[in-house]
């Protein structure tokens, strides 16, 4: 009777057991299979994802490829080495141009005459050129604005006295301030210098407006800022010919400067680094010969006990 019990409870048990694995067999070939189709969909979703994305790339460049805008050269500046200072010769120049040409237009809010001292003019000089302004300052006792002569403190005077006065006088387009406008620029001082220098006559098919101008350079071709800068529109304190490029190029050199002001700063530190940390290496290596040396070479040897 034991014996019989035994064998129909151990059926039962063995009947359980196998029916449970054959269910946890077929339940993960069905995970199995799941993940393998989510790894399919997954990849698909991808590759089109990523042609998608081609797609509109190649689109969108085949779109900017049609516009008339031109990519400015990259012009050789003296101050591109590495170890390659501003000209300040040119730097003096270049405000020599934005103060006879640009400044009917273009401010300059965030430079200051003292910002000259020692970089294209002397405090003399600078201090002379800022007397030249007349600045609203007060109120004075009586609470009334009064007028005064620049002084080293002051900024660049602005041509207008507000935004709305600026495109009143300009057909609607804002002159932008040229402070940083180097920096602000894709192409940097090769974008002012091709802009200052690339006016043209539209090619055929391109709308101009009245009171535009076609620049390639400039986004769309057609700029609200007329050729300023021709050969002989100027004379140069030092006698330089005051062709159109050359023109360009020192005004160009100019508004790096005020972009960048510690832009040789940063390249005497960095010959100062160079040389410091030189010699420090040097040193390092010779300490580490010179004291490791022993240490390296020694040699420990076990002597048996006799």
């Amino acid at each position: 009777m034991a014996a019989t019990v035994g064998r129909i409870c151990g059926a039962g048990l063995l009947k359980s057991a196998n029916g449970a694995s054959v269910t946890q067999i077929s339940s993960f070939s069905t995970s199995r299979e799941w993940t393998r189709g989510r790894k399919a969909l997954m990849g698909t979703l991808g590759m089109l994802a990523g042609g998608t994305g081609a797609l509109l790339f190649a689109l969108d460049r085949s779109v900017k490829a049609s516009d008339l805008e031109l990519h400015p050269p990259k012009n050789p500046w003296s101050h591109d080495g590495i170890l390659s200072s501003l000209d300040h010769a040119g730097i003096r120049r270049g405000y020599e141009v934005y103060k006879q040409v640009c400044a009917a237009c273009h401010s300059m809010r965030f430079i200051a005459y003292r910002n000259l001292i020692g970089v294209s003019h002397t405090e003399a000089e600078a201090k002379a050129e800022a007397e030249e302004i007349m600045v609203t300052d007060g109120p004075d006792e009586l609470g009334n604005m009064f007028k005064r002569p620049g002084k080293l403190s002051d900024y660049f005077p602005s041509p207008y006295p507000n935004e709305e006065a600026a495109r009143a006088a300009n057909n609607g387009a804002y002159p932008p301030d040229l402070s940083y406008i180097v920096d602000a620029r894709h192409g940097g001082e090769d974008y002012i210098f091709a802009l200052l220098t690339g006016y043209c006559d539209p090619p055929a098919g391109a709308v101009i407006r009245e009171g535009q101008y076609f620049n390639p350079y400039f986004p769309g071709g057609a700029i609200s800022m007329a050729q300023a800068l021709y050969n002989e529109a100027m004379e140069y304190t030092d006698g330089t010919p005051a062709t159109a490029s050359q023109l360009a190029k020192d005004v160009s050199t100019f508004l790096k400067w005020t972009s960048e002001p510690d832009f040789d700063d940063r390249k005497r530190m960095f010959i100062k680094a160079v040389g410091i940390f030189s010699i420090l290496i040097a040193l390092t290596y010779y300490l580490k010969r010179h004291k490791w040396s022993s240490i390296k070479t020694r040699k420990i040897e076990f002597k048996p006990r006799n």
